[in-house]
């Protein structure tokens, strides 16, 4: 049970709405496969660049200044989704995703100073390198998952470019129909 005046939160990256619909063509295809899949919502993708999990309320204000000074030297930047994938392995799939190509190093040079600002906060920094991607859906049983990821592994996936000139704080509500995310900050990319 989360405690009073706790929220769930997380810093993204949204998409615009022409590539969210072609995301969700992209599922729709997936989907015929039958596999046991627990599919994200269309509004719901986003690029995660740090899973903060459960802060006070109090803590925004502070969150949204040091996410000021970690952006504080980028640009707005071009972003573009390409390509598709599996985590951890084809054999073992758990998460499916789409990549980006177009954008990817300043994603990651943007997920690498919003942690190390949010780590002098007290949250703990990343053991991974990031890796920028799209989460499309997780899997829940091997049923049917071999020829889904088949599918997957060998489709092309390619969006058109866009600009990416901001960077969100969100919170998530958990429920059993899905995440509800709320933005709570949007930091303007400026350079």
């Amino acid at each position: 049970m989360r405690q009073k005046n706790k929220i769930r939160t997380f810093i993204a990256v949204d998409i615009p709405e022409s590539v969210r619909d072609q995301i969700e063509e992209f599922q729709e295809k997936l989907k015929r496969f039958r596999a046991d899949v627990k599919w994200v919502r269309p509004e719901n993708i986003h690029i995660t660049l740090k899973f903060l999990g459960d802060i006070e309320q109090s803590m925004v204000d502070i969150i949204d200044q040091r996410l000021k000074d970690a952006v504080a030297g980028f640009a707005p930047f071009n972003v573009r989704v390409y390509g598709t994938g599996v985590f951890p392995s084809a054999r073992r799939p758990r998460v499916l995703w789409l990549g980006i190509d177009e954008g990817r190093e300043i994603l990651q040079r943007l997920a690498k100073c919003i942690d190390e600002e949010i780590y002098n906060l007290g949250f703990e920094r990343e053991k991974r390198e990031f890796s920028p991607h799209l989460t499309l859906g997780r899997v829940r049983s091997i049923k049917y998952i071999d020829s889904l990821t088949e599918e997957l592994l060998s489709s092309k996936f390619e969006s058109e470019s866009f600009i990416q000139d901001e960077i969100l704080l969100m919170r998530s509500d958990l429920r059993p129909s899905g995440g509800i995310y709320t933005k709570l900050k949007s930091i303007q990319l400026r350079g």
